[in-house]
């Protein structure tokens, strides 16, 4: 009876200590897993508007319609007093001179000029993502990346640029603290690369526990727990003494109209190259931005074994 009761006593004690140590594990490893989040954009197509025309009247009040530009006009007050008006050669000249005049002003639409021309649905656009994995001793890269999403300006198409130009500024500051990187671009029409942008998009959340601090189109949330500045910046990670093997991960997202061919990753200088690609896009061509990192919250690191179970795509630079 002694020996079955310390057999099962012995028993117990194992299974709880088995259950410390997973429940321990799962709990460092969610731990791990929280992210910061920049966004704003959108994929929706602008219409395609054109000035009235305001030109002069004739005939009590009748005005030529369609035959404007620029908020002008090639009204027949225009053309009656070269052409005089009565007999057919008349009437014959203000013809052909309406009839040229549309011809100019349709090649102008056609070309882009005037009106606000924008893509419509069926026009190409790229969707292109830069990952980059870095030692954590890049202990500034953090910091940057939590005054940019405390202070950046993501409503508007400026903004959004200037958000990408330093999120990958902030990168290419630390290219000795670059141990990963990946690249994806693929160019689709306007629907299918709205869908690719929110996959690759939704793809980097999944892997968040927690969305620690986030701006999105200037909404900001999480940031009464963070700091603008000091000595030791909140969201900074604080390396343990003889701990190694702990990282960072970047990853930006760009939809843009027109092409953006990223290289494929095999060196520090590809990873190089697509930073600075995907940072010289314009505002006129950016539509929308995502730019994630992990880890966000302080303490929190990311370890050898996170990077292969979330982040298997990664190449060594």
């Amino acid at each position: 009876m002694i020996f079955k009761r310390k057999f099962w006593l012995k028993s117990i004690l194992a299974l709880g200590l088995v259950c410390i140590l997973v429940l321990g594990n799962a709990s460092t490893a969610m731990a791990a897993r929280t992210g910061g989040r920049i966004g704003g954009g959108s994929f929706r197509a602008p219409s395609r508007s054109y000035s009235t025309p305001r030109g002069g009247s004739y005939g009590g009040g009748y005005s030529s319609p369609g035959y404007g530009y620029g908020g002008g006009g090639f009204g027949f007050p225009f053309l009656l007093p070269f052409f005089g008006f009565g007999g057919f050669g008349g009437i014959f000249s203000i013809l052909i001179f309406i009839a040229i005049a549309n011809f100019l002003v349709s090649s102008f639409r056609n070309a882009g000029v005037g009106g606000d021309v924008g893509y419509s649905s069926s026009s190409k656009v790229a969707v292109a993502q830069v990952k980059v994995g870095l030692l954590a001793n890049a202990r500034e890269l953090q910091p940057e990346l939590n005054r940019l999403a405390l202070t950046a300006d993501t409503s508007s198409a400026s903004g959004r640029a200037t958000v990408v130009q330093e999120a990958t500024l902030a990168l290419l500051r630390h290219p000795e603290y670059w141990v990963y990187g990946a690249t994806e671009s693929q160019k689709a029409d306007l629907e299918a690369a709205e869908a690719k942008f929110n996959q690759l998009a939704l793809t980097e959340r999944s892997k968040f526990s927690e969305e620690t601090l986030t701006n999105v189109d200037s909404v900001i949330s999480g940031a009464e727990q963070k700091t603008l500045g000091g000595s030791s910046p909140e969201g900074a990670i604080q390396l343990k003494e003889g701990d190694s093997g702990e990282y960072i991960v970047a990853t930006v997202i760009v939809g843009v109209t027109g092409s953006l061919n990223l290289p494929e990753i095999n060196s520090s200088d590809d990873l190089r190259q697509a930073l600075q690609q995907v940072g010289s896009v314009g505002s006129d061509r950016l539509l929308a931005v995502e730019i994630l990192w992990t880890p966000q919250a302080e303490g929190d690191t990311l370890s050898s074994d996170d990077i292969l179970e979330y982040y298997p795509n990664l190449k060594l630079v």
